[in-house]
């Protein structure tokens, strides 16, 4: 059944926060972020004929994961990143921010191990629904999410033996 143009408004109204949330917390660039949730959108209008309103939000979030995933790929090919050494943090208390800690150990993970915490942990998604947005197996996600928790301890427990 195809959407409606007030079916449409009423995705864009509901699931647009979340989407940016998510491409945010994975992409960590503003711009970046917000492309990947307008580029959805746009794919979502385009497909509007074919879409089903009640399977919109996993529509949506798989388009913006591949997006991500897409743009992930795309910046590192342009920079160099290197995993930040514990040396390089600020060691105090006083400019300890546990939030600004946990974003950073973020964006130090994988790129699948990231987005499937996100869409787990921020999203409230299961590991069959994070599955069917990434194209993962249950097992594979509940891996992903495995490593990436068990990589986020280690870095926090690191930091918090340093301050």
């Amino acid at each position: 059944m195809a959407m409606t143009i007030e079916e449409y408004n009423n995705s864009v109204d509901k699931f647009a926060d979340g989407l940016y949330r998510f491409a945010l917390k994975s992409l960590g660039n503003i711009e970046e972020a917000e492309d990947a949730v307008q580029d959805a959108f746009e794919k979502l209008w385009i497909k509007r004929e074919e879409a089903s309103f009640e399977k919109v939000k996993s529509y949506m979030y798989t388009i913006v994961y591949h997006s991500i995933i897409d743009r992930s790929r795309k910046i590192k090919r342009f920079h160099d990143f290197q995993e930040l050494p514990f040396d390089d943090v600020q060691h105090t208390t006083d400019n300890f921010d546990l939030k600004r800690q946990l974003e950073r150990a973020l964006q130090l993970l994988p790129t699948y191990q990231r987005n499937v915490v996100l869409l787990r942990d921020y999203e409230g998604y299961t590991y069959q629904e994070i599955g069917e947005i990434t194209n993962l197996t249950t097992q594979q996600v509940k891996v992903y999410i495995f490593r990436a928790r068990k990589s986020l301890r280690t870095y926090l427990n690191c930091l918090e033996q340093h301050i």
